[in-house]
């Protein structure tokens, strides 16, 4: 619809009837594929349990390979981004979850270095553009004043992958180790890679691109959402760029923006990749019961993510709320160190890690689509999210290096922490508030 249509105001009844109707329809299937997509990109965390020792592997080459994951996620993830926006998410989605359910199930041909490397590389590329594309796709139903509720109900998948993952993954490594002659580790790739391709098919068949062509949708539902993002773009195209690619790599905000989402991040590898081994060293070895503790953390982490996200929401400010849980991360890591013996104490810091870290995201990931026009969203999110990939990149093999210098991870830790503190404070450089749409809405009851 055209940006400057006018619509007559609607009851403050059907607004929140429409953004319920949207809210159920949308979220709990874009949650679902969350949930598969982030068990597949971190059951290696818990598979190297046993894989490390079966193929004979050393350390750095778990760092390199969760590493080589973020190589293909970086080059593929602003193409797939703008693809989305051109071909529309049924399609896209489509192609993203059949590649990467078959590319995780392939994993359990992995055999030696060169393999794994080659596999995570590949399971990277698949997955490129999930989250920016899902970011980019709730922009076309929901208005700024919304996002961080919407936001934060999404990453609730976060938390439930982990809660499902992590005890799921534990029981399949135990129960099927040895059946069929297939070690557990390759069942854990095989029976949570197939799930995936299905969900991708259904997404093909069960969503709708755009609000306009949503059949379950009444044409005053829809003059509900058209009459909320109107208003909204315009004031999106005052006061800075309106235009692609090319305009996105030459404002700065975005790279300063893809800092911050460097050092999420690298929080986000501290927790997924190596909260498993850190419960198991500080005195746990069944590696049931660590699939076991490290569901504890998420429920916290997700207590916190919504709380934050709706006085976020309340409050119109986005910058405190994404700054200072990744602050409070920061410092967690910093402690892991001092308490590494300590099964209680490391179940609590990596508890603050996941608080930090979910709050964050919700929050965080609602400034670039804030900020951003229409004409250069797909573009944008995609870039900052790829200059955060990098973060990813870097995390596990700075952990890794430190160790093998030092025969310790405590240096490792430190650098991390120093880093996401620093992270934390560059959002407040990056965006000043008063180039944020939410900051301008008028209330929600208003708006819709």
């Amino acid at each position: 619809m055209n940006s400057h249509t006018s619509f007559p105001p609607a009851s403050a009844e059907l607004v929140e009837q429409t953004y319920r109707k949207v809210i159920w329809r949308l979220l709990p299937f874009l949650m679902l594929c969350y949930v598969f997509n982030f068990i597949e990109r971190t059951n290696i965390g818990i598979a190297k349990l046993q894989f490390m020792e079966d193929l004979g592997l050393p350390e750095t080459v778990y760092g390199w390979a969760v590493s080589f994951f973020f190589i293909g996620y970086v080059l593929f993830e602003v193409p797939s981004n703008m693809m989305l926006h051109r071909v529309g998410a049924r399609t896209t989605l489509l192609r993203i979850m059949v590649m990467w359910g078959l590319v995780s199930a392939g994993m359990m041909f992995v055999r030696g270095p060169v393999s794994l490397y080659v596999a995570r590389f590949l399971l990277g590329a698949a997955e490129a553009g999930f989250v920016p594309g899902v970011f980019l796709y709730l922009t076309y139903w929901f208005p700024a004043s919304r996002r961080a509720r919407i936001t934060s109900l999404f990453y609730l998948a976060l938390p439930l992958s982990v809660l499902i993952g992590s005890p799921l993954a534990g029981w399949i490594m135990k129960t099927f180790d040895g059946y069929g002659g297939m070690q557990g580790w390759q069942w854990l790739f095989v029976l949570e890679g197939v799930p995936s391709v299905i969900l991708g098919i259904t997404a093909y068949l069960y969503l709708q691109d755009k609000p306009e062509r949503a059949h379950w949708l009444t044409a005053d539902e829809k003059g509900v959402i058209a009459s909320a993002l109107a208003p909204e773009e315009q004031r999106k195209g005052q006061g800075h760029s309106t235009g692609g690619l090319g305009q996105v790599l030459r404002d700065p905000r975005l790279y300063l923006l893809g800092l911050v989402s460097f050092a999420s991040y690298v929080l986000s590898n501290m927790i997924n990749y190596w909260a498993p081994t850190l419960i198991r060293n500080s005195g746990v070895k069944d590696v049931l019961l660590v699939g076991l503790l490290g569901a504890l953390p998420p429920i916290f982490g997700a207590a916190v993510m919504v709380l934050n996200s709706r006085h976020s929401d309340r409050t119109l400010e986005r910058r405190w709320h994404a700054m200072l849980p990744l602050m409070l991360a920061g410092i967690a890591i910093g402690l892991l160190p001092t308490f590494r013996d300590n099964t209680v104490m490391a179940i609590i810091l990596i508890g603050v890690l996941a608080g930090g870290h979910y709050a964050t995201l919700a929050v965080f990931w609602t400034i670039p689509s804030d900020y951003l026009p229409k004409a250069s969203a797909a573009a944008g999110i995609a870039f900052v999210s790829t200059i955060g990939a990098l973060g990813a990149f870097v995390a596990p093999n700075v952990l890794t290096w430190t160790q093998a210098l030092t025969g310790s991870t405590s240096l490792g830790f430190y650098l991390t922490s120093g880093f996401i503190i620093a992270g934390s404070l560059t959002l407040l450089v990056a965006m000043p508030a008063r180039l944020l749409v939410a900051r301008k809405s008028p209330p929600r009851s208003a708006s819709g």
